[in-house]
């Protein structure tokens, strides 16, 4: 690692702009092939937010075939072909393996490291780039691309109170989107790309929780529920469906089920749609088994307390929500329940409904929705098709994915490939 003095300018190969997953990935590559790299951070350490995904897990990737990443990837994500062919789950894993990260394999095909920290990823990666000639310059924030004739020659970056310029045959941008920006991510990358002449997609928050009317999720704050059915209705109109589980916060709900389905709630939002969420906290049992089984349980305690009764139903935490909402005394014996209220106790556990008002912002979305239009982006190569030598990789494009490690290969995959093809055609 090198330091760098004040107004001098330095001559690289590529000039890499983010050293997050993509980032890493992309000097890690160029380096490989012969490049001489320089990889500018703006945070104080690389890998902010790696470090953080998977609730401090890591959720590398998702060893599913790429038909299915196609399926939990938007808006075009055929866009990512060549990418994929390029560097896939069993390379990122590979690469990890070879530099002392074992990893295992979860339920949904979701690959973690062994060790549960996702520290040892970063630490993987960072053992793989150790050896290869890059330069890494941290507290370094770039604010200008510098352009002439159709290429991009360079950039300009602050760092402290001084600005230097720095030069290179090629350049990438890495920079992330605008989520969790504490890690660095605040959408640096839609300024540089706009100096280029880039098209921004309207960015917004995704996989990010729901804020919810009234005092209920509020009220269950903490309790999470495992094997639920969310289902989304838009004015009435059922849209979406996710199972798996969900989390209840002050503000509303959370968890992964919900920040899946976050994508579509939005969207049903912002074209000013009544939205809502139904919660099946019994997806196993239709109507009449579950009927059947309520009218068993209620007959067969029919002289003890129907608060009592709902232990063999539900979760304690929410057993009071819906003694209340159910307008039912827990005092009051099974045997005394009418059938309208062994109705009402199936229905609303078939549907737990809350109305949806809005989500969280961007400091708390896992990833961004939106960005760099893809169609002006070589998807062979990554590079701008506006400015030449000029790429694009990670967050910053307009690509996301649901939960489950897509998010991140979508980056190692597109920082590969940048970090590749960014040395050919160089003039």
């Amino acid at each position: 690692m090198s330091d760098k003095d004040q107004n001098q300018s330095y001559a690289y190969d590529v000039i890499i702009i983010g050293a997050g997953a993509a980032g890493l990935l992309a000097a890690g590559r160029a380096a490989q092939s012969g490049a001489r790299v320089l990889l500018i951070e703006k945070m104080s350490r690389p890998g902010r937010k790696l470090l953080i995904t998977g609730k401090g897990r890591c959720n590398i990737t998702n060893d599913e075939p790429v038909s299915v990443y196609y399926k939990n990837i938007f808006p075009g994500s055929r866009f990512l072909k060549h990418a994929f062919n390029a560097f896939f789950t069993e390379d990122i894993i590979k690469l990890l393996n070879d530099n002392g990260v074992k990893t295992t394999t979860e339920r949904g095909n979701r690959v973690f490291p062994l060790s549960d920290k996702s520290s040892d990823v970063l630490n993987g990666i960072l053992k793989w780039i150790s050896n290869k000639n890059i330069d890494i310059i941290y507290n370094t924030r770039v604010h200008t691309l510098l352009l002439e004739d159709g290429y991009v020659k360079g950039i300009r970056a602050y760092t402290g109170n001084n600005t230097v310029e720095y030069f290179a045959c090629s350049v990438i941008i890495c920079t992330g989107g605008k989520s969790y920006p504490a890690t660095g991510s605040t959408g640096d990358g839609y300024k540089l790309a706009k100096q280029a002449g880039h098209t921004i997609n309207e960015i917004r928050p995704a996989l990010v929780p729901l804020v919810t009317d009234g005092n209920i999720a509020g009220k269950l704050q903490g309790l999470s529920l495992k094997n639920v059915r969310a289902i989304v209705w838009a004015n009435n109109k059922k849209c979406a469906e996710e199972f798996g589980e969900l989390m209840f916060a002050h503000y509303g709900l959370s968890g992964p089920a919900i920040l899946t389905l976050s994508r579509c709630v939005i969207e049903k939002i912002n074209s000013d749609l009544k939205v809502e969420i139904s919660i099946d906290l019994k997806p196993a049992l239709d109507n009449n088994k579950l009927d059947a089984r309520l009218q068993r349980d209620l007959n067969s305690n029919g002289k003890k307390k129907v608060g009592n009764v709902f232990k063999l139903w539900l979760p304690s935490k929410l057993i009071p929500v819906f003694m209340e909402v159910l307008n039912i005394e827990g005092s009051k014996l099974c045997n005394q329940v009418t059938a309208k209220e062994r109705k009402k106790i199936l229905m609303l556990m078939k549907d737990f409904r809350f109305s949806v008002k809005g989500h969280r912002g961007f400091d708390e979305a896992i990833i961004t929705a939106g960005g760099v239009k893809t169609t002006e982006i070589n998807s062979k190569t990554m590079e701008s098709k506006l400015i030449n030598n000029l790429f694009f990789a990670g967050e910053v494009i307009d690509l996301d994915g649901n939960t489950g490690g897509f998010n991140l290969q979508i980056a190692f995959s597109t920082g590969w490939l940048a970090g590749q093809e960014c040395l050919k055609n160089q003039k």
